[in-house]
């Protein structure tokens, strides 16, 4: 696949600026109960503003910018603000603490971070003289800092208002600047999720990225009439594919949700053509429609399961025979007309020409689930050193237990001891500050070690990822079992959050499991069982009883060595905060088998009481 012409994100602007101007829509953002619509016109000045200000500010090429902040234009225009001077962003995940923060601001010699609000800005603040790199905390959002006097403060529309003044004096400035970028320039250094201890900075090229977007477009077409909305992080990779490289090579609209906790509202509001969501907010919007269908009538109830069945018998008789037969399209078709197409309109998905889940992987369940009712979801697989994504599922070829084959010009295969090795255009440039481990992670061939334990299906070339090699256990008998396939079925349960199997080197599998609160809560409630705390609910017997029908559920459908014999509830949320959690939520499960190494010991042995 040729390299683009344009070969930086800043350069892409720059096309879509001349392409569409002041006539097309570049984003729109929920504002107030409003939204506000602006042009590519509109997008290229905000960014010339702050990058022109950057200039001034003391921004050079080769320096690094780093940004914590939720979804916002303004994190859109930093982005390539910064980068239109021939400097490299980093993401760093809004919820992350002071230590996380430090650590990356000086691993990356962070010269300036741009921050969202009062909330990030103290973060900064507290931790400030141990950051000797950093000269500048360029703030968007000003409630509550009225009152802050910090010399390293400067605020974000003030850098925009120098910007203007270097403009004025030197019209061609930004663009000449700007065209001066190439491809294999670092564009941004993505940090990954750490299950393993500190996390390793990827250094990441444009060509890495907008060759790998190019070689997804090959497989999942894109069009400028496309509609997203932007709501994960843009410290993930992923997102940076979808809301940067993709948005910008195709100049769709991509939609600014008021707050995190009104998504689902604005889903219904934009009806986007596309959308990627990581296995959490699948697994939370499933559990949403199974509540309140136990909550319904007894003839909704019935209508929806009734409808359920034929949603899940078509999936079976398409993957067989490969179409349905008059009666069975006929039957989907009046299914469709009752509870589906009401269905994907309450989840904002009734527009979706593609879903996408990624990042980790989504339980079967769950898959099967969005699929018996219409929702076209595809799993995606990949990691941040080989630019975002290496598999997804192809249009007419998917299945649930698969990621699907490699995408145009990448090249897997697996190695003698069965892990994923692979290697393509977006291969990354290495771990910054890290060259041991870059050296670990890259054999002599050019190949990247994933660490993924899998293998491909001979009847259709599809890769089955099975688990995190260092996560697959062996029993004591010898016996093979993967902790997240038992964990992704046991969450197909909309009373369990989360859950941790455990068994390596041991007669058999246990489990902890985290409830979920407001489901079970609710539960809770509807049975007039009184509770206090997440705690106290927990220890409710009545709740230990319905989670004990919830893992018989799932036991009837695991082979035998890996039907959990024993579970015991967690009296409190797992959490990044604790370290219990990555801050892209994967569990940390080296850190909780210590953590709970008593607890889990006690099972075990009152097991064999």
């Amino acid at each position: 696949m040729t390299q683009p012409k344009d070969d930086t994100f800043p350069k892409l602007l720059l096309r879509n600026r001349r392409r569409f101007g002041a006539g097309r829509i570049a984003y729109r953002e929920k504002d107030m109960g409003i939204w506000k619509s602006k042009t590519w016109e509109d997008l290229y000045n905000n960014v010339e503003r702050l990058s022109l200000g950057l200039m001034e500010l003391g921004l050079n090429r080769g320096d690094a910018v780093a940004f914590i902040g939720d979804n916002r234009p303004e994190y859109l225009w930093g982005i390539l603000a910064v980068q239109a001077l021939g400097a490299s962003t980093t993401g760093i995940y809004q919820d992350s603490l002071p230590q996380e923060v430090e650590y990356i601001l000086n691993h990356v010699d962070a010269k300036f971070v741009i921050v969202e609000d009062q909330e990030q800005t103290d973060k900064i603040l507290d931790i400030k003289d141990r950051l000797p790199k950093l000269q500048k905390v360029i703030v968007d959002d000003l409630k509550g800092l009225k009152n802050y006097n910090e010399a390293l403060l400067i605020r974000l529309n003030e850098l925009q208002t120098v910007g203007d003044k270097v403009k004025a004096k030197n019209p061609d400035c930004f663009e000449k600047v700007l065209s001066q970028g190439l491809g294999d320039d670092t564009a941004l250094i993505s940090y990954t999720s750490g299950t393993t201890g500190k996390p390793k900075g990827a250094v990441l090229s444009y060509n890495n990225l907008l060759r790998m977007a190019a070689s997804l477009e090959a497989v999942i077409p894109m069009d400028e009439n496309d509609r997203v909305i932007t709501y994960l992080p843009l410290a993930w990779i992923a997102e940076i594919v979808f809301s940067i490289c993709f948005y910008l090579r195709n100049g769709f609209t991509i939609h600014f949700p008021e707050s995190v906790e009104t998504v689902q509202e604005n889903l219904r509001e934009v009806g986007p053509t596309l959308i990627l969501a990581a296995p959490r907010i699948w697994e939370k919007m499933c559990s949403d429609v199974q509540v309140k269908v136990m909550d319904s009538s007894w003839l909704k109830r019935n209508a929806y399961r009734i409808c359920s069945k034929i949603g899940y018998r078509s999936l079976d008789i398409i993957s067989k025979r490969g179409r349905m037969r008059i009666f069975d399209r006929f039957a989907y078709s009046l299914a469709y007309f009752l509870i589906y197409r009401s269905l994907q309109d309450r989840l904002g998905l009734s527009h979706i020409k593609h879903a996408f889940t990624g990042g980790a992987a989504l339980g079967p369940d769950i898959f099967r689930f969005y699929q018996a009712f219409g929702v076209n979801i595809k799993q995606m697989y990949g990691q941040t050193e080989m630019g975002g994504f290496i598999c997804t599922h192809k249009e007419g070829d998917v299945n649930y237990l698969t990621v699907g084959r490699p995408i145009p010009d990448v090249e897997i295969k697996i190695s003698y001891d069965g892990e994923i090795l692979c290697k393509g255009p977006g291969l990354f440039l290495g771990y910054h500050k890290n060259p041991e481990a870059t050296r670990n992670a890259i054999d002599e061939s050019g190949y990247f070690h994933t660490g993924d334990f899998g293998y491909f299906r001979e009847e259709d070339g599809h890769l089955v990822v099975i688990d995190r090699m260092k996560d697959v256990m062996k029993l004591s008998d010898g016996s093979s079992f993967s902790p997240t396939f038992i964990e992704n079925r046991l969450k197909f349960s909309p009373y369990i959050r989360e859950a941790i199997a455990i068994g390596k080197d041991r007669p058999y599998a246990v489990a902890l499991i985290q409830i979920d609160y407001a489901y079970v809560g609710a539960w809770a409630e509807k049975r007039q069982i009184s509770y206090t705390t997440f705690t106290d609910l927990a220890h409710k017997t009545e709740v230990d009883d319905l989670i004990a029908n919830e893992v018989e559920k799932v036991n009837k459908n695991l082979p035998e060595g890996a039907r959990i014999v024993k579970f015991l509830l967690l009296d409190k949320e797992l959490d990044a905060d604790d370290e219990e959690l990555t801050r892209t939520q994967k569990i940390r499960r080296g850190f909780i088998f210590k953590k709970y190494k008593a607890l889990i010991s006690s099972i075990y042995e009152e097991i064999d009481r």
